[in-house]
């Protein structure tokens, strides 16, 4: 059997195979109707990636409250409307034998913003539909607004928005909670020195910018059941001299494996706009492999991972437990089932049987070229 499709137990929960969905903002909820209520694009787009065979299927950043959005049309999971329409995307997947994991999220000082795809970027003013925005300084983002900074009292209210929505996200039916710490949201923000000034206990050394993460993480995990794992979401290096770095990932990783984090998916930047990233196939794999080989804590590897030799090798030479897709899957929602071809493991992947004509030797599966 190939590495790429053997079968992975953490905690109480067995996944078919170790192709699992990347979180991927949709910006696509009702602001006004329905702010943070996920709607039949989700359940399209998500239940896509579990007809095609995905493992684990993660949602989008969903905000922990109002104010945890990046754009006024996020998702969130702050109230019972969020939590039963979460519940139905969730029945869908699971019909489909994929596992359901949702990322909860609060944007800080990247919050209030318009949608890539707007006309218009930036900040989203108060009087459009925005809010004032929190960090751990009052230190803006690019051009972004600046943010006021949280007090303790602020701080204490993020840490119990987090275990609320994990309540409601165990209400909701998901296997997995991600708390997402990366890409120069609230979390990466108070890890970061870049955006990070404090001279409190929640700033300073290593220790005091890592201390609201790991509070949120033992938030979560003290009302999320304990046969259920919980993921979080780092931003390996922040690509600027003086930020966030891979050794600093490493020694955070321990940390949280010992607060009970049961997998760390490592990804990359975010927090600074003058960032030089070197995007291209497998860039961020080298400190997903670094903070496996150092902490022996399961790792999920992301970023342009776009074929299935590329996966299964990332996952033989011992650099990544699970590969996560995003780029991919939207390239191709049925990449899984084309891997499992390629890797001649077609009979180990459970097919819908509405697209088992499909599966005919003599009917190739091709990605699509954008």
């Amino acid at each position: 059997m190939s590495r790429l499709f053997q079968p992975l137990t953490i905690r109480g929960t067995t996944f078919a195979h170790r192709t699992w969905v990347s979180p991927m903002c949709q910006y696509s909820c009702d602001p006004v109707g329905a702010p943070g209520v996920p709607n039949d694009w989700h359940l399209v787009h998500l239940g896509s990636f579990a007809t095609g065979g995905a493992a684990l299927v993660l949602t989008e950043a969903a905000a922990v409250t109002p104010a945890g959005r990046i754009s006024p049309q996020d998702a969130g999971l702050w109230n019972d409307e969020q939590t039963q329409a979460w519940r139905r995307i969730v029945d869908f997947l699971h019909g489909q034998g994929a596992a359901a994991g949702v990322q909860l999220a609060h944007a800080g000082r990247k919050a209030s913003t318009h949608r890539p795809w707007d006309e218009e970027q930036g900040s989203v003013p108060v009087e459009q539909g925005g809010w004032e925005t929190v960090g751990p300084s009052a230190v803006a983002f690019g051009g972004y607004a600046t943010p006021r900074e949280l007090d303790e009292a602020g701080i204490a209210g993020v840490v119990q928005a987090f275990a609320d929505a994990a309540v409601r996200a165990d209400a909701a039916g998901f296997d997995v909670v991600e708390v997402h710490a990366a890409h120069g949201y609230l979390l990466h923000q108070f890890l970061s020195p870049l955006s990070n000034r404090r001279t409190d206990g929640y700033g300073g050394d290593l220790a005091g910018r890592s201390r609201l993460l790991l509070e949120v993480v033992d938030a979560v995990r003290a009302v999320w059941p304990q046969e259920k794992p919980v993921f979080v979401r780092l931003s390996t290096t922040d690509w600027v001299e003086g930020g966030w770095d891979v050794d600093s990932s490493v020694e955070l990783s321990r940390e949280l494996a010992a607060h009970g984090v049961d997998l760390v998916d490592a990804s990359s930047g975010g927090n600074s706009p003058d960032a030089k990233i070197p995007v291209g196939p497998g860039y961020q794999v080298p400190p997903a492999g670094r903070i496996k080989r150092e902490t022996g804590v399961l790792v999920g590897a992301v970023g342009m991972i776009l074929e299935p030799a590329q996966a299964e090798q990332l996952l033989v030479s011992g650099d990544a437990d699970v590969v996560f897709l995003a780029r991919a899957l939207l390239a191709d929602p049925r990449w899984v089932q084309r891997a499992a071809v390629a890797l001649h493991e077609r009979g180990t992947l459970a097919w819908p049987p509405q697209y088992v004509r499909g599966t005919r030797d003599d009917v190739p599966l091709v990605t699509p070229r954008t």
